[in-house]
């Protein structure tokens, strides 16, 4: 899959950046905390489009601020 290159989740940055904690966001967004553990540690396989918008809702950001696209190396 490297070979396309990959999506990059950057919520544990924003968590700290917004200085909001991982139990108030989970409150907020209405997500149990070991969900916002998968994101932050870019432990999960397929994105969902409803979760990412209320992260973006609660962390008041932009999609383009939560995921990042990290081109494949090329060798």
């Amino acid at each position: 899959m490297e070979e396309y290159g990959k999506i990059k989740i950057n919520l544990a940055q924003l968590i700290e950046k917004k200085g909001i904690s991982k139990n108030k966001l989970s409150h907020r967004a209405e997500m149990q905390r070991t969900q916002i553990n998968h994101y932050c540690n870019n432990t999960i396989t397929r994105l969902d489009t409803d979760v990412l918008a209320r992260l973006c809702t609660v962390l008041e950001c932009e999609i383009g601020e939560l995921l990042e696209f990290v081109p494949p190396s090329r060798k």
